[in-house]
């Protein structure tokens, strides 16, 4: 379940970041503010998951740790109780199950430590006997017989390399650091261009206009709850006045004509640039006014007269 949650927030992570950008860089800015918090959000539960987990952990290791010590400390109890009560308890008669060991036969430690020094004085003069009388022949000898089964002098396969033949310091694997410097060099480079790539959308820069008579932008637009046409004709063009605005260059010449029931077509002379038409796309898209969204169904410039 650990691993799940983990999957499902590093996906629900990605695919807010992704969104994040994608909506930067269409200029749909309720749209990235709600995948930032979303973004945010999520990165938040991850990093709560996280700690609760090695909160757990360490609280379980605290409690074995403590149940360990009190379980020797209850034992130390117990044997110092018992210490106290039968000091030599082992010279009793009686077992500790009740029975009656007065007819056992006991062995105490003195004479076991006699017995053990009188066998250690007895090893010690039969190994000066045994040095004093061995020859170097019998080891000869021991060596011939035993030579058949040594093992050959350069191995199975071959001589064996001896520690102090390797290098101390193993050798430097050059492709790998080459693959991670390449890899390291494509990394940072991507990270600038995508940088780069999403000011250049999102900057409020103005263009040079193109060479058009005007710029054309055809939307319908949908107001939840009713299907008066009024309604959505107010609706249309509050979105239209508050997005027309949204461009870098002034246009003070901007229309709004219906061309059929919720379809509109906005016309704005001069033309505006590509990068103002993205941005005018994107607040169409995004904005919302009196419970109403709009649907961009296309967009184009006017030729110049000849």
């Amino acid at each position: 379940m650990k691993y799940v949650s983990y999957l499902f927030g590093g996906l629900s992570t990605l695919a807010a970041a992704v969104y994040l950008v994608v909506y930067l860089y269409r200029w749909e800015w309720q749209r990235a503010v709600l995948c930032g918090v979303l973004l945010l959000a999520v990165e938040g539960f991850l990093v709560c998951a996280i700690l609760l987990g090695r909160m757990g952990r360490l609280e379980r290791r605290l409690n074995d740790s403590d149940a360990r010590a009190e379980e020797i400390r209850r034992r130390l109890e117990h044997s110092r109780e018992q210490a106290a009560t039968h000091p030599f308890r082992w010279l009793g008669g009686e077992h500790r199950d009740g029975a009656d060991r007065t007819s056992r036969t006991f062995v105490f430690v003195p004479i076991l430590m006699v017995t053990g020094a009188a066998l250690s004085g007895v090893a010690w003069v039969i190994q000066r006997i045994a040095a004093a009388t061995a020859r170097p022949g019998a080891e000869r000898r021991l060596a011939g017989r035993l030579a058949p089964l040594a093992a050959p002098a350069n191995g199975v396969h071959g001589a064996i390399p001896q520690l102090e033949d390797r290098p101390a310091v193993p050798p430097a694997r050059r492709l790998r650091v080459l693959l991670s410097v390449v890899g390291s060099v494509a990394a940072v480079v991507l990270l600038v261009w995508g940088v780069y790539a999403l000011a250049d959308a999102t900057e409020t820069r103005e263009e040079a206009r193109p060479a058009a008579a005007a710029t054309t932008v055809v939307f319908q637009v949908e107001v939840h709850g009713t299907s008066d046409a009024s309604a959505r004709e107010m609706a249309a063009r509050d979105l239209w006045e508050g997005c027309r605005r949204s461009t870098s260059a002034p246009n003070p010449d901007a229309s709004l004509g219906v061309l059929s029931d919720g379809v509109y077509a906005g016309v704005i002379r001069p033309a505006l640039s590509p990068h103002d038409v993205l941005r005018l796309r994107g607040c169409l898209t995004d904005a919302s006014a009196n419970r109403a969204t709009a649907k961009i169904l296309g967009d184009g410039q006017a030729a110049l007269p000849h």
